[in-house]
C-alpha cells in the first residue's frame, strides 16, 4: 500500500523533497501558488518585467509522476497531518515542513498566482522607470543585489543605500568586502552606514511620488521611490498552537541532525522554517532536502534512516551587482575562498539559476 507524504510548502526545499519522492510515494504538495517562484530572480524581473516570466515554473511540470498539489494554506499541523485553512485536512505517514520565509516585496512576489505576480512586477516596474532617485532601506545582499540590478538598467538614476549598520556585510573577508566597496562606487551607488532615518518614508514602497526623510543625526534625502530591503519573518504560523512542536522565539523548529523535527521520526522540516545554525539560504534548503530525501526513501524500505545534515561552518554568498559583476565566498575543505566578479557572473548573475530550475523542475510558463 502507497504510504503519504505531505510536504507543506513548494519553495526550495519543499519543491525539491517533493520531485524526489514522487517515484516512492503518493506525494501531495500543499501551497497556495501556482508555480514555484525562484525568488534569486525577483530583483532582476523587477528591472526586466520582460524577463520575468523566467522566475516561475507551474507545479504542474513539477510533479509529473503522481504526485498532486493542492493550492491552500495549512493552518495546523499534528503528527498525522495537516489541517487546511479550507476547511479540509491531508491525512500524511511522513510530513515535510517547508513554509520557509516571507520578504518584502519585490525580493518576494507578494502574490499567489504568476499572472498577478507579473502584474505587479510591470506596476512596480513603471513606477521605478520613472524615478530618477531611488532610496533603498537596507544594506544587505538583497538592497544591495537591488541598487546593482537599478544601476545597470538605468545607470543614470541615483540610487541611495541606507544601513543602520556600521558595518558592510559583517562576518565576511575583508577582501570580498573592500571589492564590494569598490564595485558599488564605481556603479555609483551611495552606500550610508549608521544611518536610521527619523521616520519611514510618508509614500508606499513601491510607488512613485518625491519625498523627504530626515536621518537621525538630521540630514535630509530627498527621492522619487523608495524599497524596503530588510524583515525577514519565518512562516510558522501554523505550527503556532504546539500540537506538533515548539517554536523557538525565532519562530523556528528544532530538528536533529537528520533534520527530524524534535521528537519525530516521521516529520522533518528544511530551510529557513529550521534552527539550522546557518545563513538562511536557497543553497542550504536544497541540500536539506537532499538528506530528508534520503531518510524518507530509507524508511518507505524499511531501512533505518542514516543521512545527516552537517552546518556549513563558514558564511557563503553570491552577490550579483547586475549580469556582470559582484562579490562572493565559497566555502573549501581550507576555508573561505573569496570569488572573482567573473566567477560570481558566471554562477548566478548571468542567469541567476535558471537554467539550474529548468533542469530540475522543468520549462517555465
Amino acid at each position: 500500500m502507497s504510504r503519504t507524504v505531505a510536504v507543506i510548502g513548494g519553495g526550495y526545499g519543499g519543491a525539491a523533497v517533493a520531485k524526489a519522492l514522487q517515484p516512492e510515494a503518493d506525494v501531495v504538495l500543499i501551497d497556495p501558488r501556482d508555480a514555484f517562484v525562484n525568488a534569486a530572480a525577483s530583483l532582476r524581473a523587477l528591472t526586466r518585467p520582460d524577463w520575468a516570466a523566467n522566475m516561475f515554473f507551474p507545479y504542474a511540470t513539477l510533479l509529473t509522476e503522481g504526485g498532486r498539489q493542492i493550492r491552500d494554506r495549512a493552518v495546523s499541523a499534528d503528527p498525522r497531518g495537516v489541517d487546511l485553512a479550507s476547511g479540509g485536512r491531508v491525512d500524511a505517514d511522513y510530513l515535510v515542513l517547508a513554509t520557509g520565509s516571507s520578504y518584502a516585496y519585490p525580493a518576494k512576489p507578494g502574490s499567489d498566482t504568476v499572472a498577478e505576480a507579473l502584474d505587479d512586477l510591470r506596476r512596480t516596474h513603471k513606477e521605478l522607470r520613472g524615478a530618477g532617485r531611488v532610496l533603498i532601506l537596507g544594506a544587505g545582499p538583497v538592497g544591495l543585489e537591488l541598487a546593482g540590478e537599478i544601476k545597470e538598467t538605468w545607470p543614470d538614476k541615483h540610487v541611495t543605500v541606507v544601513d543602520p549598520a556600521t558595518e558592510l556585510l559583517p562576518g565576511f573577508e575583508p577582501e570580498m568586502v573592500a571589492d564590494l566597496r569598490r564595485q558599488l562606487a564605481e556603479l555609483g551607488i551611495e552606500v550610508r552606514l549608521g544611518t536610521a532615518l527619523a521616520a519611514p518614508p510618508a509614500t508606499e514602497p513601491g510607488r512613485a511620488g518625491a519625498f523627504t526623510v530626515t536621518t537621525g543625526g538630521g540630514e535630509e534625502i530627498t527621492a522619487d521611490i523608495w524599497f524596503r530591503a530588510y524583515g525577514v519573518r519565518t512562516n510558522s504560523g501554523y505550527l503556532a498552537d504546539g500540537r506538533l512542536t515548539t517554536l523557538n522565539p525565532q519562530g523556528q523548529v528544532g530538528v536533529t541532525a537528520s533534520l527530524n523535527v524534535a521528537g519525530h521520526d516521521h516529520v522533518y522540516a528544511v530551510g529557513d522554517l529550521t534552527d539550522v545554525a546557518e545563513a538562511k539560504m536557497a543553497g542550504w534548503a536544497t541540500r536539506h532536502a537532499e538528506v530528508v530525501v534520503a531518510n524518507i526513501k530509507a524508511q518507505l524500505n524499511g531501512e533505518r534512516p542514516t543521512a545527516t545534515y552537517r552546518p556549513q561552518p563558514h558564511p557563503m554568498i553570491l552577490l550579483p551587482l547586475g549580469t556582470r559583476g559582484g562579490v562572493g565566498q565559497l566555502p573549501t575543505p581550507d576555508g573561505p575562498s573569496v570569488a572573482s566578479p567573473a566567477m560570481v557572473a558566471e554562477y548566478k548573475g548571468a542567469d541567476l539559476f535558471t537554467g539550474r530550475f529548468v533542469g530540475q523542475f522543468g520549462p517555465t510558463a
